[in-house]
């Protein structure tokens, strides 16, 4: 057989096994191994920076702790006083005048030009409006007229009555003309009434021109200016509203009518203060007038009626305030402001320094609180009159700590109260109230 007519081998290439054939890199995992350190790595050493840095920050807080440790802390401090103190109710009222009264016409007519500035205060009887009074004059003039006509018709009639009756006597009458003319004399007697009470309306009508003011108060702007033709006891003309004494309504819950009422069995006039929408600011003082005649089942609260003098008209109608209801006078409470009380695992405590004012230390003291609101808090026990306590900056201290100690902004006077108690006896209070109606 000749070789020359055999084909030439080749390896087959999807033969893989074919030993003549190189075999094949492994680039694809020598590369994705390479990534995967890299990752590792990278992540390491943002581990590594982190830890690193809470290290670094750790450590500067210690060297700054260590370096605040020998300098004072700025604080601010006040002092415990020992003052007389009221324990009252808070509520919140609305102030309303005494009396308020919408003025009408009686008469109707034209509206003269009015005799008051709006805004200005009036006195009982002041003349402050005027309904054109000519119609009521011409009546006036008319019922007069009509009582001249008839004591003219009864002075005739009285005469007619003496010559009759002397005929009479004479025996020339008869006595049914007698009874006919003393009959015409009593009416025209009756018609003399009838005009004098026609004077009398008329005169009361025209009066009526002349608007009065009924009550002592300030005018209001008025509802109805000059020219108007005025309708009587349906227009609206001005509304008059009393502001000395004047009047605020609030409620109370009905748990605390009990010492409420208790106390004003017993003393009769119950303090009240009034502040201002921040309650901070004391506006005017008064008494407790009464409670409503029931309680109010959907609220659970009953109404009270206090009264103030309201010497200076610091208080508005409709104005909200923030009504203190005294039950009870302290007179040596030991006082701090609210801002010094701190709470711990042992209960309130505040920071206490040796100094009032310049260079102390800071130590820690227990104290037992009795009533606490707002701006001031009421001590059982714990500290001494003329104790510095801090009231700002505590945050920053610890035992033993260097203080400098500044005074603190004094509160105002007006807002050194405390919280009533829930419970509690009711001693009379010190000061007289205002006198009202």
């Amino acid at each position: 057989m000749s070789t020359e007519a055999l084909p030439e081998s080749h390896p087959s290439a999807s033969n893989p096994y074919d030993p003549s054939q190189p075999a094949p890199a492994r680039k694809g995992g020598w590369v994705r191994i390479l990534v995967y350190l890299i990752l590792v790595a990278g992540l390491g050493f943002v581990v590594w920076r982190i830890h690193r840095n809470q290290q670094l920050n750790a450590q500067m807080s210690a060297e700054q702790a260590a370096a605040m440790a020998g300098q004072p802390v700025p604080v601010q401090v006040a002092a415990a006083e020992q003052k007389p103190m009221p324990i009252f109710l808070t509520a919140l009222g609305t102030v309303t005048p005494y009396m308020s009264v919408t003025v009408k016409a009686r008469v109707s007519g034209e509206l003269e030009p009015v005799k008051f500035t709006e805004g200005q205060q009036v006195r009982a009887g002041q003349n402050i409006m005027t309904i054109d009074p000519r119609p009521y004059k011409a009546a006036l003039d008319q019922s007069k007229g009509n009582l001249v006509h008839d004591e003219a018709l009864l002075k005739n009639a009285q005469a007619e009555y003496a010559r009759y009756k002397a005929l009479f006597e004479a025996g020339v009458t008869s006595k049914e003309t007698l009874d006919a003319d003393e009959a015409a004399q009593g009416q025209y007697q009756g018609a003399i009434a009838a005009d004098k009470a026609a004077i009398e309306t008329a005169q009361l009508q025209l009066d009526w021109c002349s608007i009065q003011a009924p009550i002592d108060g300030r005018i209001g702007l008025r509802l109805v200016d000059p020219g108007n033709i005025i309708t009587a006891n349906s227009t609206n003309l001005v509304i008059i509203n009393q502001f000395q004494p004047i009047a605020v309504y609030f409620t109370l819950p009905e748990n605390q009518l009990p010492q409420v009422m208790h106390k004003l069995a017993t003393d009769k006039r119950m303090l009240v203060d009034a502040y201002d929408r921040g309650d901070q600011l004391k506006l005017a003082s008064g008494y407790l007038l009464t409670g409503d005649n029931q309680i109010d089942t959907t609220t659970g609260t009953e109404k009270l009626k206090a009264v103030f003098s309201n010497g200076d008209q610091s208080l508005f109608p409709n104005q909200f305030v923030n009504i203190h209801l005294v039950l009870e006078d302290r007179a040596n409470a030991l006082v701090v402001p609210s801002a010094a009380i701190q709470s711990g695992v042992q209960g309130p405590f505040v920071w206490v320094t040796d100094a009032a004012t310049g260079p102390g230390t800071a130590r820690v003291q227990p104290v037992k609180i009795e009533l606490s609101e707002g701006v001031y808090t009421i001590l059982g026990s714990g500290l001494k009159p003329g104790q510095s306590v801090v009231v700002d900056g505590a945050d920053r201290l610890r035992a033993g700590q260097p203080v400098i100690a500044t005074s603190a902004k004094q509160l105002p006077a007006s807002a050194a109260v405390p919280l009533a108690p829930a419970t509690g006896s009711a001693a009379p209070p010190q000061q007289a109230p205002p006198q009202g109606r």
